[in-house]
């Protein structure tokens, strides 16, 4: 008998491992819909993306109306400390992304940073989709 515990993931539209990561991923996506209103077939988890020849895969990406990246959520476990390496990891990713916002959370804290001319810089603010469109 398997007694391994699986949530339902909305996005991938199937049974996965509960791991600490994945419960902190499938909280950010419930954030996603309900707080920034985005609708569940804009976004996407575990998606893969090539970076210099490797494979990678980004936590959540949520896309815009052309279906162009448009946020790169990074997603950690909750007793892994959100530092400039997670942010790294994150504006990696967007070395091919080329989003607008990133994310990153371990489910008891969250940075949201958005673009500008000089960079990325954190706003304290959690945006409706629509806004970001």
């Amino acid at each position: 008998m398997n007694d391994r515990k699986t949530i339902w993931d909305p996005l991938r539209k199937k049974e996965v491992a509960l791991t600490p990561e994945e419960r902190v991923r499938q909280w950010f996506i419930g954030v996603l819909a309900n707080q920034m209103e985005v609708p569940m077939h804009m976004m996407m988890s575990e998606a893969g993306f090539r970076l210099g020849g490797k494979q990678f895969r980004a936590d959540i990406i949520v896309y815009d109306r052309k279906t162009a990246p448009l946020i790169v959520v990074e997603c950690k476990r909750p007793e892994v400390e959100l530092t400039q390496e997670v942010l790294d990891q994150a504006i990696r990713y967007n070395m091919v992304l080329n989003v607008r916002m990133i994310i990153i959370t371990n489910g008891t804290r969250t940075f949201i940073l958005e673009r500008g001319e000089e960079g990325y810089r954190c706003t304290g603010n959690v945006p409706k989709y629509t806004d970001l469109l």
